[in-house]
């Protein structure tokens, strides 16, 4: 693997197909069904980032295993200089108010973002299909666009707060007491059947204080407690620390199903904890 060009795989038109096979590696078959309980701090933002993690898409994913695929995008290809990108959209996605996705709301949702910057222009090729024009090449454009902020929205109409939404994701929001709780719901059907979006609900709520964190988490009131407070959780009871005991961003029941491996760079599994994450 360390010889294989990493730019050039993603330039690939197989490379879609490829990494998508690869697939995440998981501790144990996922069970569907019950409610996740996260606990999180009120001050960083992760209770937006679970949510729009949860309600939202973007073009590709990085899995948990650190791997590229495509999401709402189900394959890409480029010029030779990675100058002009061609990438075709999943024909089964549709939001969550049942219309289907379009080119027209990838381009309106990359245009409100101002992404990429360096583009020269981006137009629709077909009902399913863009293409983006850089001004200069950049073969890690596919990665780039696996941005948590790069969500695709319909008509690009990004909402200024969590409801309403309508995006493409597995869940809805059903209860929302903002900067308190929130409940996610899972949706009916989705393109995602059968690999994500294993809770049939999640419940967020926002506890201030680490030390009751911890203790929610010791007494089950909740399933999963980030930023908790380490001396009310260790050699109290079994409990599973991400990364590590010594630096713990994240702290789970045994019980909780994930993938062997879970993002790093954010305590909520890159945002994606609602979706991959299960009740064992």
């Amino acid at each position: 693997m360390s010889r294989i060009d990493r730019r050039a795989l993603f330039a690939s038109g197989a490379a879609a197909a490829l990494l998508a096979a690869t697939g995440t590696s998981l501790d144990a078959q996922p069970r569907r069904g019950g409610t996740l309980r996260l606990a999180v701090p009120r001050d960083g933002g992760l209770m937006d980032a679970a949510a729009r993690g949860a309600i939202y898409d973007t073009l590709t994913e990085i899995g948990p295993d650190g791997v590229l695929k495509g999401e709402l995008a189900k394959s890409w290809r480029s010029s030779p200089d990675a100058r002009v990108w061609h990438f075709d959209l999943r024909p089964d996605v549709v939001f969550h108010d049942g219309a289907a996705l379009t080119a027209a709301d990838v381009i309106a949702s990359l245009e409100a973002h101002g992404f990429p910057k360096d583009r020269l222009g981006v137009k629709a090729t077909g009902e399913l299909s863009l293409q983006l024009e850089l001004a200069r090449p950049n073969g890690d454009l596919p990665y780039l666009l696996a941005d948590s902020s790069l969500i695709i929205a319909k008509d690009g109409q990004m909402a200024s707060t969590l409801e309403p939404t309508n995006g493409t994701g597995l869940y809805q929001i059903t209860r929302l007491q903002e900067g308190r709780q929130m409940r996610l719901s899972r949706v009916d059907t989705h393109y995602k059947d059968d690999q994500a979006g294993w809770a049939d609900h999640v419940d967020i709520i926002v506890i201030p204080d680490a030390a009751v964190r911890a203790e929610a988490l010791r007494e089950g009131y909740v399933d999963v407690a980030a930023l908790p407070e380490p001396k009310g959780l260790l050699k109290r009871g079994e409990f599973t620390y991400h990364p590590s005991a010594q630096n713990m961003a994240l702290a789970t029941h045994r019980g909780i199903g994930m993938p062997r491996q879970i993002g790093t760079r954010a305590p909520l599994d890159d945002g994606r904890i609602a979706e991959r994450w299960w009740l064992a």
